[in-house]
């Protein structure tokens, strides 16, 4: 401790934390640079969890069951980053074999072993892929019969068919009847034609159908989130997916926008990240970064969406196939950050070695990061008084939290451990400045003392901490230390 008797004011040195002659604490933080592994952002595992062995070289698998491997002991992925997220894409075929008997076990598993791996789970249910191995469930396929040529070369059978929306659109309202709010569940990715589920050809919809199939996910998930597709590039109005809906949309061509009680903030998908000549050959040149993407987030009401709900990229190839076709990791970086990504399925392919310090400045950007620069607390506190506080907060991230996970104060002396919760909510908490100030009461029988006082972002179920901070002195037990405190009753003696 060092004391300066200038102007009546002593300073206390304790991580930059400074004790004012009013009795206010003031403590400054200093911020961390190291990559964090949160909830809810940075790079999804596909249909793999933390730990598993990667796919190898450039290829992937998608839409049968997982194939689940012995767990190793370490949740480490070689070659990957540490992921927060589990993507799990599955075909209707394997999820309704038999009309009407669902396999809810695969997503039970599912679930439970994303939990234990220290991740929660995105979920497509595609109706159908490309093959015939990939096709809509036997049973249906009986029912309406041989695949024909539809609107979309993409379709393998008629939404327009009410039996679609009975059966597939079935299917989603009880998933939402089982799952709606399973604290594991991250999201729900809405799929409703197509292959693989991305939607081909939405446009070309009837208004009753279009509404009927997406009705299916928005009354079914009230409580989990929904991301949507609105980016293919074929639609020459993408807007027209959400037309008719309580859908928060922001367009500029300024038509009217949704702003009924009942609103639902969606986030949405693009399924071609990094797509700067996959197709070139086919298509003269256009791309989906160059030609969709840009215009179709703006064309589809999407632009302020990440203000409310999470932006997720999926990879276009794997990162092998982009350093193979050298194209610029940083150019797709930065575009991806500007769009405001918030997680990134790079379909569990092993990042090339040479590009981690650019993935590493990815993840320190993607979703939120939140640094505390200001806490400021009163130096004593009557037993039943009043904690007030202020605080400063920067998000360095491109997107905020979508979770509310409560911010608490805790008191903590070798005899007595309180845990105060606030009222923040750090939904709110936007790139950029944040201000929390506030108070919290201590209860009535806290004995005085001196207490050690430290700050989390707590899992809403364990009440232990959940969210890492930008900052040095954490823990082992994931609170950051904000100094000392002392319990008075008589604050003058």
């Amino acid at each position: 401790m060092r004391i300066l008797s200038q102007a009546g004011l002593a300073i206390l040195i304790f991580c930059n934390t400074a004790l004012l002659a009013q009795d206010t604490v003031i403590v400054r933080p200093q911020e961390s640079d190291e990559v964090l592994v949160n909830p809810g952002i940075g790079f999804n595992t596909f249909q793999r969890f933390n730990g598993d062995t990667l796919n190898p070289g450039d290829g992937w698998t998608e839409g049968f069951p997982i194939d689940y491997q012995p767990f190793r002991g370490s949740l480490e992925n070689p070659d990957y980053p540490a992921s927060s997220t589990a993507y799990f894409r599955i075909y209707w075929k394997f999820v309704e074999p038999e009309m009407g008997k669902y396999n809810w076990d695969m997503f039970d598993r599912a679930l439970k072993t994303a939990a234990e791996r220290g991740q929660t789970l995105l979920l497509r249910i595609a109706p159908y892929g490309s093959g015939p191995e990939r096709d809509v469930p036997a049973w249906y396929r009986e029912r309406v019969g041989p695949e024909k040529k539809g609107q979309d070369e993409r379709w393998r059978v008629d939404p327009e068919d009410p039996r679609y929306d009975q059966y597939f659109g079935g299917l989603i309202r009880a998933l939402g009847a089982r799952y709606d709010g399973h604290p594991d569940l991250e999201s729900v990715d809405i799929s409703i034609v197509g292959y693989w589920g991305e939607g081909s050809g939405s446009h070309l919809l009837s208004e009753k159908t279009r509404k009927a199939l997406l009705r299916s996910y928005l009354d079914s998930f009230k409580k989990t989130d929904l991301i949507f597709q609105p980016l293919n590039g074929d639609a020459p109005d993408p807007g027209v997916l959400v037309e008719g809906l309580p859908i928060a949309t922001s367009f500029a061509d300024g038509r009217a926008d949704y702003s009924g009680p009942d609103i639902r903030y969606l986030g949405w998908r693009a399924d071609c990240l990094g797509d700067i000549g996959f197709f070139r050959s086919r298509h003269r040149n256009w791309t989906h970064m160059a030609d969709a993407y840009p215009e179709d987030i703006i064309k589809s009401g999407m632009r302020d969406a990440w203000k409310k709900a999470p932006v997720t990229l999926e990879i276009c190839g794997t990162m092998l196939r982009w350093q193979a076709d050298k194209f610029d990791i940083d150019y797709i970086i930065d575009q991806s950050l500007k769009w405001h990504i918030s997680s990134f399925n790079a379909k569990s392919s092993p990042v090339p070695k040479e590009w981690w310090p650019q993935v590493n400045r990815w993840l320190k950007h993607m979703g939120y990061r939140l640094v505390l620069r200001k806490f400021t607390y009163p130096s004593i506190v009557r037993p039943h008084g009043k904690l007030a506080f202020t605080s400063w907060w920067e998000n360095k991230g491109v997107a905020p939290c979508y979770k509310k996970f409560p911010f608490a104060l805790r008191l903590k002396n070798p005899s007595r451990t309180e845990v105060l919760l606030t009222d923040a909510d750090i939904r709110g908490w936007l790139p950029g400045d944040a201000v929390y100030d506030d108070a919290v009461f201590l209860p009535l029988d806290l004995p005085e003392g001196e207490y050690d006082l430290a700050a989390a972002l707590l899992d809403p179920r364990t009440r232990q901490p959940k969210v890492k901070l930008a900052v040095t002195g954490v823990g082992s037990d994931g609170w950051y230390s904000l100094g000392k405190i002392t319990v008075k009753e008589t604050l003058g003696e």
